[in-house]
């Protein structure tokens, strides 16, 4: 279905036309496989240190040295004007190699936290790396943030050393230098600011990094030390800091090949900002740990740039976001045909749940439908995707991956004793739950072991999403479990409702919260953003009514429209309906840090 025409209606199942598997998947069969699966044997697929144990950059660089992968490209770097700088297994191996002797000449030891605070730049993954080689804790962080979520985050985790560039560090970081005593050291790619006292610990990339020897032998590193703090936005306070170790690049490996199905030859493109856990684990880890080639493209988001892009780079598999696909939805699928694209073999989906008709246009736009997939900051790599082998069920987030066991369950009162019950019939609707352990779970919040605790239970870890699992075994995402709207007696998540707007010729985006109702317990309220070329008025309101409670039924359809010109997403791109609500309700809007411009 086009956007623009809206004909005809979703298909409910789409099936894989030999003209959408241009190669043989790597898996094929997926209930043999799940059956077969095993981690202990999937780990026989990495190399492991010389020196003992696992560490990511081993993996991802150094253990493609002395094969052919070390003339391969590893990054593909596209600057804002267009310029190339492309970066070998081999170099990016010594120039990661570098970086981790220059921390090694600031004293930074094993474990110390090594931020990282820039744009897409080659210098992020080559400082990425090194930092891991010297088994450093990083934590990426998006460069668009303000001093204050860069504050509380370097506080929480007591930086020691940041990398940006001049510009950002002027701006956002050199005010609050008095808050961080424990940052001692700042590398800057570029000249350092003019001004700036020795006792600032501010140095040059290039007088500090360049002139470091290209050998570094990686010590040995248990598999279970930490090796990545990812930031994630709490509800109410502050952010919170999931912890990850070095043996979760496993599990980047195996989802490499299964959920994104890279193989040797792909040219590979995550648009994700590596500031987020998408863009570390499978912007930066996942690709290289599989040998691929990774395009990098500084510049944000503008449709007919990715499209040549896409073109000009021949990229074969395409990993990008919600916001971005509906946001090229709205230009129409013949802004797409100018471009050849033959190239393009799997597209994927990841931040948020894809809606049905934005899967269906991907079918209508580049002859492929998008492949939505689900997992967390918490759970560190992708637990349930649609795999390119398997018909996709457009909204469906698929099936859990090898190696991963996924249940419905509903959490008990303390009068029924506690802890969960798994529900097995079909349809169910209830909180989606995984069974532990798998490699990337997190293991532990910064500072935090209760809230840690509270998300295990009996053996599973609770997601927080309410889910339900079709008698195929498809999971369906209905809503984070503080979203559902409880009207009437009926269970009501947003997703489908929002889906539902979306289908509509005028909405490029809508979010759904439950308002308190003395009657009902609680109605639908919609807000709604517009395409362009539709203007807000009551005959459009009652229109998107009408539509809603056509395709959705009175008891779930909405009972009131808002109109916005954007609705308020994380930088990532996720609306915010906790936010929609707060500010519906007067109640207190909580950590903002990872909140974009909006317009209330």
């Amino acid at each position: 279905m086009d956007p623009e025409t809206n004909a005809g209606p979703l298909p409910a199942c789409i099936e894989k036309s030999p003209a959408m598997l241009r190669v043989a998947p790597n898996l094929l069969d997926h209930a043999a496989t799940c059956a077969a699966f095993r981690w202990d044997d999937a780990r026989q697929q990495l190399a492991g240190l010389p020196a003992g144990g696992l560490n990511i950059a081993h993996e991802a660089v150094d253990r493609h040295l002395g094969t052919p992968r070390e003339a391969r490209t590893a990054i593909r770097w596209i600057s804002k004007t267009g310029a190339h700088r492309d970066l070998s297994y081999g170099e990016l191996a010594r120039a990661s190699n570098r970086f981790a002797n220059a921390l090694r000449s600031l004293d930074v030891q094993a474990g110390e936290r090594v931020f990282v605070l820039m744009g897409r730049l080659p210098e992020l993954y080559i400082a990425v790396l090194g930092a891991l080689k010297a088994r450093c804790v990083v934590t990426p962080l998006f460069s668009a943030f303000g001093p204050e979520p860069i504050a509380t985050r370097a506080e929480m985790a007591d930086a020691r050393v940041l990398v940006t560039t001049p510009e950002l560090y002027q701006r956002k970081v050199r005010g609050l230098r008095e808050r961080l005593p424990g940052l001692k050291h700042v590398i800057v790619v570029g000249e350092p600011p003019a001004g700036e006292p020795e006792a600032s610990g501010v140095q040059g990339w290039q007088a500090l990094v360049e002139p470091a020897s290209e050998a570094f032998a990686i010590e040995a590193t248990d598999p279970e030390s930490l090796a990545l703090l990812h930031f994630t936005s709490g509800t109410t306070g502050r952010p919170k800091g999931a912890m990850h170790v070095h043996g979760a690049v496993l599990a980047h490996a195996v989802t490499g090949r299964y959920a994104l199905d890279l193989h040797d030859d792909d040219i590979y493109w995550c648009t994700a900002d590596p500031g987020w856990v998408t863009g570390t684990s499978y912007g930066i880890i996942a690709p290289l740990v599989c040998g691929v080639t990774s395009v990098v493209v500084e510049a944000e988001f503008d449709a007919q740039t990715w499209y040549a892009v896409l073109e000009r780079e021949r990229v074969s598999v395409w990993y990008t976001a919600p916001t971005a696909i509906r946001m090229m939805m709205k230009l129409g699928a013949a802004a797409v045909r100018g471009y050849d694209l033959r190239s393009l073999r799997f597209l994927a989906s990841v931040g948020e749940p894809l809606n049905p008709e934005a899967v269906v246009w991907g079918l209508e736009a580049f002859g492929l439908p998008f492949h939505d997939n689900w997992w967390q900051t918490e759970t560190g790599g992708i637990m349930i995707a649609n795999l390119a082998a398997m018909p996709i069920r457009p909204g469906s987030m698929g099936r859990p991956l090898p190696g991963i066991t996924a249940a419905i369950v509903r959490r008990r009162s303390p009068a029924e004793g506690g802890g969960i019950e798994v529900i097995n019939a079909p349809d169910a609707t209830g909180e989606l739950a995984l069974r532990t352990p798998w490699p990337s779970m997190m293991r532990g919040y910064l500072h935090e072991e209760e809230r840690y605790r509270q998300c295990f239970v009996n053996g599973w870890y609770l997601s927080g999403d309410l889910a339900r699992r079709d008698a195929d075994g498809y999971f369906w995402f209905v809503g984070r479990c503080d979203d559902v709207i409880k009207s009437a007696g009926h269970l009501i998540g947003p997703f489908e409702v929002e889906s539902a707007l979306i289908e509509h010729p005028a909405v490029a985006e809508a979010g759904v919260i439950g308002i308190p109702d003395p009657t009902v317990g609680e109605v639908v309220k919609a807000y709604v953003a517009l395409k362009p070329g539709f203007e807000p008025g009551e005959a459009l309101q009652r229109e998107l009514l009408g539509h809603a409670r056509k395709r959705l039924g009175a008891a779930v359809a909405p009972k009131e429209i808002a109109f916005r010109a954007n609705l308020p997403k994380t930088r990532s791109g996720k609306i915010m309906r906790r936010l929609l609500k707060a500010r519906e309700l007067g109640l207190p809007e909580g950590d903002l840090s990872t909140l974009e411009s909006d317009e209330r």
